[in-house]
């Protein structure tokens, strides 16, 4: 047997920062020099690599941190199209709890501390009889729930999730918030902690919210938005750091941007599209306010307007929508963190590292 500790990391929900979590953890216990493994037991969304499904967390940490356990022992179950269903009726005999264990156990062989990402909250799996809960005690793994900022919703979460992992006989050992308004609310982490004491859960830390985190990228708004791409690129990792909308005057609209603003105004503002290519050319030390323009109604600029637009390299991206409601199916895309994220990925090890005891959280252990 292994003498590997392994800690689950859950969540109360879909998009609460559990990848963010992974990998700022993982970073900080890799800089500690321990031996290091990863597992992402159960995996929904997933790429086919080599002919071979593995969950897109278990590539990213992977690609990002360089380990070498193969992808098919770090995402051992994935659940493709209709599986769930073939399950339940009887048509898949394979016994996903030896897979998990074996695959599980060859990671852990060489390593002090592996990390177990789960899927979404504690009963997620449940269906084929692999929930969050029911993997961790499986794999006698201690459990951190992450949450998301709030007062009442996160406690609630969290003290529901509680109950199905001690049902399962599993120790948690505390929870994470994250995208805490540590600002606005610099009380806040002080009245998560009083909280969830009452409930004997331990607040192990309040992960800033951060704009950079939260938004999307402009590869993605071009994945996710039907449109035509008039100049510039959506480069992956160029991660959007506000959204703002273009309803008023040129000069007023400008006053309003900050570093990585994507601007979202209707095509035949002409004045608000000069402005912005006037604005990054002004910008200060080469970082644009502008990270690019959505231009909704389906308005194509004019012929000089979109030479400018073009020679400024400027993203442009142009969609048949109306304005408001692009600016709500930009504000819906699910932000994902990818390998190409450098600058991203740069920032969840900063925050995380910075918000976490991490020597106190692998002592519990």
């Amino acid at each position: 047997m292994s003498g590997a500790r392994p800690v689950f990391l859950a969540a109360t929900g879909q998009n609460r920062g559990k990848t963010t979590v992974s990998l700022g953890l993982i970073a900080a216990i890799l800089a500690g020099n321990h031996r290091l493994g990863f597992v992402k037991p159960v995996g929904q969304r997933y790429l086919v690599i080599d002919g071979m499904r593995a969950d897109e967390d278990a590539v990213l940490v992977k690609e990002v941190f360089g380990l070498a356990d193969p992808l098919d022992d770090m995402s051992p179950v994935t659940l493709p199209r209709h599986f769930t269903t073939d399950w339940i009726m009887g048509r898949i005999s394979s016994d996903l709890d030896r897979n998990l264990s074996d695959a599980y156990h060859r990671v852990a062989a060489d390593k002090e501390i592996v990390v177990i990402e789960g899927t979404g909250h504690a009963g997620v799996g449940a269906v084929v009889g692999l929930s969050n809960a029911r993997v961790a005690g499986l794999l006698g793994a201690r459990t951190i729930i992450v949450s998301e900022g709030g007062v009442g919703r996160p406690i609630d979460e969290i003290v529901l999730n509680l109950a199905l992992f001690a049902q399962h006989g599993v120790d948690v050992i505390g929870a994470i918030v994250n995208k805490v308004d540590v600002v606005g609310r610099p009380d806040l982490e002080e009245v998560l902690r009083r909280g969830l004491a009452r409930h004997g859960v331990a607040l192990l830390g309040c992960i800033p919210f951060s704009e950079l985190l939260a938004n999307p990228s402009l590869e993605l708004i071009v994945t996710h938005l039907d449109g035509e791409l008039l100049a510039g690129t959506a480069t992956p990792g160029h991660v959007i750091g506000q959204v703002a909308i273009g309803a008023m005057q040129a000069g007023h609209a400008m006053g309003l941007l900050r570093d990585r603003t994507l601007l979202i105004t209707p095509g035949d503002r002409e004045d608000l599209l000069l402005a912005a290519v006037a604005a990054n050319r002004a910008a200060e030390h080469g970082r644009p306010k502008v990270s690019g323009l959505v231009l909704t109604g389906g308005f194509r600029p004019a012929a000089p307007v979109l030479a400018e637009l073009r020679s400024s390299g400027l993203f442009t991206y142009l969609v048949g929508g109306e304005t408001y409601g692009t600016a709500q199916a930009v504000d819906a895309i699910l932000v994902k963190t990818h390998p190409t994220d450098t600058e991203k990925i740069e920032t969840i090890i900063s925050l995380v590292g910075s918000a976490l005891d991490v020597d106190g959280l692998l002592a519990r252990l």
